[in-house]
């Protein structure tokens, strides 16, 4: 009888949690998760040597108000395309928010990744920034076509 394998229980940083080891994650490139790992710790340093007491607190809520609640997706019925407005499950509304400003912060070029991120996690902390501006045009857009709200049964 072949022996039983034992899953090996992944390396994690004992400071971390889920959402944390997830925007390392998305912020990781080629498989280079350790270069990831520094970038969120020196990003954390960041904002701490910004005056704020609690990083971690900072990225939380800077999450949160990048995150969008409502969405359109493109649904074509009888010939024509509609733009329903449908609301983002929890998990996706994390997804959007780590990537847009993740994204928005790579664009930015001179300085080092940690300070772009920094900033960007500042400017989305204090609701202002791009990642907090395509949040609310993605609201704008779905409240512009909230007229085909009666569509959202149709999309999955």
């Amino acid at each position: 009888m072949a022996a039983k394998f034992k899953k090996a229980t992944p390396f994690r940083l004992p400071s971390t949690d889920d959402k944390i080891e997830k925007f390392i994650n998305y912020i990781m490139l080629d498989g280079k998760k350790n270069v990831a790992r520094n970038i969120f710790k020196k990003t954390l340093e960041e904002i701490k040597k910004n005056g704020h007491v609690n990083p971690k607190a900072v990225w939380e809520s800077a999450i949160d108000n990048a995150a969008p609640h409502v969405m359109v997706k493109s649904k074509r019925i009888g010939g024509a395309v509609y733009q329903v407005p449908v609301e983002v499950p929890t998990k996706k509304r994390f997804f959007y928010a780590c990537k847009w400003i993740i994204d928005y912060s790579r664009a930015k070029k001179g300085t080092p990744m940690y300070m772009r991120l920094a900033e960007e996690l500042l400017a989305a902390y204090s609701s202002q920034g791009t990642a907090v501006k395509k949040k609310e045009d993605t609201h704008k857009m779905a409240d512009a076509n909230k007229a085909f709200a009666y569509l959202a049964k149709y999309v999955r």
